[in-house]
């Protein structure tokens, strides 16, 4: 419904999607201009910097557009609205994630993949198979773990009803860390994103394997490939 209600009006779907792409540009534009005064940041060059931005950016797109509505939960349940969801024969889950679904959003995840391919075609890397699945699966995960925080600030705002804020310190927040290299950060700050709130695994850890970089923390190598398995759990909790 909420698609056909969009596309009813074309134009204004197209200028609103072009209208998001880049007022999001605007952000990698910023750091670009980090790196009108350094060659490096942190020891990543800008490209592999886009990288980052562009496999964050583009995770957090895709989950917010299957499931960014769960942020209105809390008003839901101010206002009563949420009750009509629970008498019908429909997953409350579904219909949140439905709820007013907006479709112009297609345009922050279409800026995210502009940066990432050209942060591709410009880092300096062997391609093989393994990389590329590699890619895939870290922006697959990576939107995975940002849907199931989406879903658990969801969850949290049954107890916590005005608590967006919060959510978006995880989801919102989380997207604009990841997008520096960890080597930027203290060292307490990506133990808390490894091991209590894994955001790292969205794209720190899979990115430091396919650049060649060390890890800060010094864990072991397999750690760069449990983004999958970290997805699973976080979307099984």
């Amino acid at each position: 419904m909420w698609v056909r209600s969009t596309m009813t009006y074309r134009t204004s779907f197209v200028l609103a999607t072009v209208g998001t792409a880049v007022v999001s540009l605007l952000d990698f534009v910023a750091t670009l201009f980090m790196f009108v005064h350094v060659d490096a940041l942190g020891g990543f060059s800008v490209a592999e910097v886009g990288l980052l931005y562009g496999t964050s950016s583009l995770s957090l797109s895709l989950a917010h557009l299957a499931l960014g509505q769960a942020e209105r939960i809390g008003s839901r349940i101010r206002d009563g609205s949420l009750d009509t969801m629970l008498v019908r024969p429909v997953p409350v889950f579904l219909q949140v994630a439905a709820d007013r679904f907006a479709l112009r959003r297609v345009g922050r995840a279409v800026q995210g993949l502009g940066v990432l391919v050209w942060a591709l075609l410009a880092v300096d890397l062997e391609w093989s198979v393994g990389r590329v699945l590699l890619l895939v699966v870290m922006v697959v995960s990576g939107a995975a773990i940002f849907g199931a925080l989406f879903a658990l600030g969801g969850v949290f705002q049954f107890w916590a009803q005005d608590a967006t804020e919060v959510q978006a310190a995880f989801t919102y927040g989380g997207n604009a860390l990841l997008q520096y290299p960890p080597s930027v950060f203290g060292r307490e700050l990506v133990q808390g994103v490894t091991f209590v709130v894994p955001l790292a695994f969205v794209n720190w850890y899979p990115a430091l394997w396919l650049l060649g970089r060390e890890d800060p923390l010094g864990l072991p190598g397999w750690v760069d490939f449990l983004s999958p398995v970290v997805a699973a759990v976080m979307c099984g909790v």
